[in-house]
């Protein structure tokens, strides 16, 4: 089979020849159809974030076939999904024995492991993948709609849903509005948040925010805040969720909040933040909360939105590559060339 391989940061990805995977015990060989390109591939390949081994295959985004079932199988399986089924990935691997997954919070599992990451993924005309990890897609679901599902709209759904618990009539800004942020505001909005506020840089994406549903759509800065306070009749927002990952930009998104408010930090960076002073947080009762990832739980539901009508994602996908322009496809979203939403490898 053909495989993007990565072998070193700042080094192009190669398409290779490789020996098709083996599916071991409990897990099956996936035939991929669609597999997403994600800001987290840029950290790995451009940026030099560390994997677990190399050379590796990327990809986390993962939807295809059953192609084959490994040993001991069966049982594992959900009716229906023999050879030939349709289905995606949940890349997060975990041992379903820890506290966390007992109280169905696996995506903080204590011994998580990520496909694409710690293991070969789906930047590949194969990929071997736990049985437990498959999740049915409906066949009025596209393969690379049903790709990026699994990371890029199942992740701010879990923010938003099982981490804030946003409530009907909640005012909610998303700070950040690019591939994640943008299916923030939409869900969001399924949820009856009112307003949804959308603060971003870009012109493009405040753009992009208010075609997909933003009630109002603001740069960052003091400006924001003020315009906020006025939309909330003096308030602020109940909820602000952050898609980027820098110290000024959850500064911004806690500046936003109303007395009581919650502010969810889901960008990823390196680098320390900064908030209000305790004296502002303790009385004012504040919260911070992290939100990393999703569930198997959040994939189906977000499936089911979308196999419903509920959830459009006709236009998230901006960029779509044969297996053999993996490396340009990185580059696309790493470049913003073209002003990509997701980029989307077809093997």
């Amino acid at each position: 089979m053909r495989a993007a391989r990565f072998h070193e940061p700042g080094r192009p990805l190669a398409t290779e020849s490789l020996p098709r995977p083996e599916p071991g015990p409990g897990e099956v060989l996936l035939q991929v159809r669609a597999a997403g390109v994600c800001g987290s591939d840029v950290h790995f390949a451009i940026e030099g974030s560390p994997v677990g081994f190399v050379p590796i295959t990327l990809g986390h985004e993962v939807a295809g076939t059953v192609a084959e079932l490994g040993p001991d199988v069966d049982g594992a399986l959900e009716d229906g999904l023999g050879v030939g089924a349709r289905v995606v990935v949940n890349a997060v691997l975990t041992d379903g024995t820890c506290p966390q997954c007992l109280t169905g919070r696996s995506s903080i599992c204590a011994s998580r492991t990520l496909v694409g990451i710690h293991r070969d993924g789906g930047l590949a005309e194969f990929v071997a993948v736990p049985a437990r990890a498959l999740v049915p897609l409906p066949d009025e679901v596209p393969f690379d709609v049903g790709a990026i599902v699994t990371d890029a709209v199942a992740t701010p759904f879990h923010a938003l849903t099982d981490v804030a618990r946003v409530r009907a009539g909640e005012a909610v800004a998303i700070v950040g509005v690019g591939g994640l942020g943008l299916h923030a505001v939409q869900i969001a909005r399924l949820q009856g948040a009112s307003p949804v506020i959308a603060v971003d840089p870009r012109a493009s994406q405040r753009t992009r925010a208010a075609e997909v549903g933003a009630d109002l759509v603001l740069e960052p800065g003091p400006g924001a805040t003020e315009a906020v306070l006025a939309a909330t009749g003096g308030a602020g927002a109940d909820v602000a969720a952050e898609f980027v990952g820098r110290p000024e930009s959850i500064a911004g998104a806690a500046e936003l909040l109303r007395t009581g408010g919650r502010l969810v930090i889901c960008g990823l960076g390196a680098d320390p933040i900064t908030l209000p002073p305790p004296t502002v947080f303790v009385r004012r009762e504040l919260q911070v909360l992290g939100s990393y990832g999703f569930t198997t739980a959040s994939i189906r539901s977000v499936l089911g939105l979308v196999t419903a009508g509920r959830l459009d994602l006709s236009r998230s996908i901006t960029h779509r590559f044969p297996l053999d322009e993996a490396d340009k496809a990185l580059q696309t979203l790493h470049q913003k060339l073209g002003e990509p939403q997701r980029v989307v490898v077809l093997p």
